[in-house]
């Protein structure tokens, strides 16, 4: 499964599972912070960045909070997902959001 993480202006293309909401923030939080030489936790190996993917294969969306907006470039994909019968799991709203 490929699928796309929004982390405010910030968005990650995927490969593996709908992360649940810890997941989708602690994913977040690892590919956000420069880790020169660090390695992955186990509990997030499961999934991993791509460089390219078609939008047509992305099967999910999580967004997670963040001090900015997605840019415009992004949530115009998000509305595209959504159109297509994609839910978007926006986890700034639900906080009792699981996955």
């Amino acid at each position: 499964m490929v699928g796309i993480l929004v982390h405010g202006d910030n968005h990650f293309i995927v490969r593996g599972p709908l992360p649940g909401r810890s997941t989708a923030l602690a994913l977040a939080r690892h590919w956000s912070i420069i880790q020169i030489g660090g390695t992955t936790p186990p509990e997030l190996k499961r999934w991993s960045i791509r460089s390219r993917e078609f939008r047509e294969n992305l099967e999910w969306a999580v967004i997670v909070p963040a001090t900015a907006e997605p840019s415009p470039a992004v949530a115009e994909l998000l509305n595209e997902l959504s159109s297509r019968g994609i839910v978007i799991h926006d986890v700034r709203d639900s906080a009792d959001w699981a996955g």
